[in-house]
């Protein structure tokens, strides 16, 4: 079922942790792989830090390879474009990381890409990637087992774990993102949900084109593949896998199983 290969929902070539999805025969076996990528790739980077499981006391910079407390003037911009500035004992840059006072840092399996922002109150588990110029928004929830690409956006109060999100995903606003797929581009409305558990207890199962595939797995959110819109406080269920450029009209329920690129659904 070529449909339901990695390739036919995302664009990987670019894509620096493309290699977790190698050799799946179906698109969300990428679910499975991801604490052995982790262990793998993770590459560390927050260790002199040294302030886990509590809020930053003062705002750190993380800049070639360096944790800086002070030296440095943070100027701003918009970080999931490459453009916010810090200025390091007087010379501009858009490659250093803003960990803001008030932002917490689990433990140190954790990777931080250059021009990362974490705002106050966000609190971020490893382990976990967080790509180059992504933006972890304030009371946002990363609950580790999560790759996180460049210029992503996981917004205030929006949790996510076990999960992968492919460059230029965005989760603004009071989203829940669990054992899921975000596609690169998507764009999750306020409120979105993945649910990723059956209330009954049993393996979640696939139906696409007449056939029900047993997915061997338990927890399973949703699969959105490039450039997915999802609107305002829509939910989709367990085992929902949405194909590119598929839209999600507001409040809608998305049953779960296969939609054909470009589907429109409505409550």
């Amino acid at each position: 079922m070529d449909f339901l290969e990695p390739d036919a929902f995302f664009e990987l070539a670019s894509f620096e942790h493309r290699d977790v999805f190698a050799d799946c025969k179906y698109v969300w076996d990428a679910l499975g792989r991801i604490s052995g990528y982790l262990e793998q790739h993770l590459g560390a980077n927050v260790a002199d830090v040294k302030c886990f499981k509590r809020p930053l006391p003062a705002t750190v910079v993380l800049w070639q390879g360096k944790t800086l407390t002070g030296g440095f003037e943070i100027i701003g911009g918009d970080a999931t474009k490459g453009g916010f500035i810090v200025s390091i004992e007087g010379r501009e840059t858009t490659e250093a990381s803003v960990l803001w006072e008030g932002s917490v840092l689990w433990d140190e399996s954790i990777s931080i890409g250059a021009g990362v922002i974490i705002e106050p109150g966000a609190l971020v588990k490893g382990p976990t990637i967080i790509g180059p110029n992504t933006e972890v928004r304030q009371g946002a929830y990363v609950r580790g087992r999560c790759i996180v690409g460049a210029g992503c956006i996981v917004g205030h109060t929006t949790e996510i774990k076990a999960s992968v999100m492919l460059d230029g995903a965005k989760a603004g606003h009071f989203a829940y993102i669990g054992d899921s797929v975000i596609g690169r581009e998507a764009n999750l409305g306020a409120g979105t949900k993945l649910a990723n558990l059956k209330i009954r207890d049993q393996n979640i199962r696939v139906m696409a084109h007449g056939t029900r595939i047993l997915t061997n797995l338990r927890k399973f959110g949703a699969i959105l593949g490039d450039h997915v819109e999802t609107g305002c406080n829509s939910v989709t269920n367990p085992g929902t896998v949405l194909g590119r450029g598929c839209q999600v009209f507001p409040l809608t329920s998305v049953r779960a199983g296969y939609y054909e690129p470009n589907s429109v659904i409505r409550g």
